[in-house]
């Protein structure tokens, strides 16, 4: 390839829709997706715990992408007070993104926004890397949120129990 079509697909790559590059990205790892709108892609990722539920959506008037994975995991209203503590010893641990409890539907979701003002513009590696964020989190803690809905843990009984890390299977 000669550097000027190099030049012509990073200038291209610069202009690219931040959702663009979602799709782009989702299409490049085989992962299902659908995409109604320009400002909005969906996409069903499997995971070992839950099917994850994906979204980008750019947000014109903030200048961000936002990120949400939700999975299948309805709240028990007697236990959302155990579960709202869950969520914030869980958030103390997160660098990147956060969960909060999604009441109109009642659900749990992991969210990231990237800010992208004045220009700036998401990249297929950093998109790569927020999905991945994404993912690892809600794969880390859906045993936690299962404890403290069903098994009637506490949070700390619960959040210490996705802090364990085993090696090896037995």
């Amino acid at each position: 390839m000669s550097l000027v079509q190099d030049n012509d697909q990073d200038a291209a790559a610069l202009r690219a829709h931040p959702v663009d590059v979602a799709e782009e990205t989702a299409n490049r790892l085989n992962w299902p997706f659908e995409r109604d709108q320009d400002d909005e892609i969906c996409m069903n990722v499997d995971g070992r715990w839950s099917s994850y539920q994906l979204s980008f959506t750019w947000l014109e008037d903030v200048e961000a992408l936002h990120l949400a994975c939700a999975f299948d995991i309805k709240i028990n209203p007697r236990r959302r007070s155990e579960l709202q503590a869950l969520v914030g010893l869980i958030n103390e641990q997160l660098w990147v993104g956060h969960f909060g409890i999604w009441d109109s539907e009642g659900i749990v979701m992991f969210r990231h926004a990237s800010v992208l003002a004045g220009g700036a513009r998401m990249s297929e590696p950093q998109c790569a890397a927020l999905m991945k964020a994404a993912i690892e989190a809600c794969e880390r803690y859906y045993q936690s949120f299962q404890f403290v809905l069903w098994a009637g843990k506490t949070a700390r009984e619960a959040i210490e129990g996705a802090m364990f890390e085993t090696a090896g299977e037995a």
